[in-house]
């Protein structure tokens, strides 16, 4: 019979996650998880299997978090689409504004793992297409809806757009990355919006 679990496993993929934010897949060691996690290296495998395992755990839990929360703003019927565009924007602009250190955000998960993982890891490759697909079709039925009603006007079809879309948030937080401040952040989502009503 299996021995259960004895350690809080939310505790451990937060933990996991935050070293694995902070340096990436690669440059974070087995010994690097273990001490954030408080666990040693055989109580790692025999949860995780790997560090690839627990990775994609970690990235699966970030994936529906974040996209938990970008979808709730994208389904706000209360708001127009434009409205909700914009909104998606802000609080993007908020995270990578708040989290902030040394002059620079922290960027996102899913964007540092595509760079880093995804021409070269099929099982991590499909968590982020699966992942993208769902946020595209969110962005895709916001601006179909947008055109309905006469609030977005830009000629481009509403694939196109959504992919746009999907491109801008990718570098507002690859330039909060890079050391853009809170006002570029703002400019470059701004200019996003425009782009749908010229």
């Amino acid at each position: 019979m299996a021995r259960p679990r004895t350690f809080d496993e939310d505790r451990v993929l937060d933990a996991a996650m935050q070293a694995f934010w902070e340096n990436g897949y690669e440059a974070t060691s087995t010994r690097d998880l273990c001490e954030v996690v408080g666990l040693d290296r055989s109580s790692v495998y025999n949860a995780f299997e790997s560090k690839h395992g627990l990775f994609a755990r970690v990235l699966t839990r970030y994936i529906d978090s974040t996209t938990a929360t970008q979808l709730e703003i994208l389904e706000d019927r209360e708001r127009s689409a434009v409205e909700r565009i914009r909104a998606l924007f802000a609080g993007i602009v908020e995270v990578e504004s708040a989290s902030r250190r040394d002059g620079r955000g922290r960027g996102c998960l899913t964007v540092n793992t595509t760079v880093e993982l995804a021409g070269r890891d099929p099982e991590i490759a499909r968590l982020l297409d699966r992942d993208m697909a769902r946020r595209l079709e969110s962005l895709k039925a916001v601006i179909a809806a947008g055109r309905r009603d006469g609030d977005i006007t830009s000629p481009r079809d509403p694939d196109s757009l959504a992919r746009f879309l999907n491109a801008v948030i990718a570098g507002i937080r690859v330039a909060a990355q890079g050391g853009a401040d809170r006002a570029a952040l703002e400019g470059i989502a701004a200019t996003a919006v425009d782009a749908l009503t010229p």
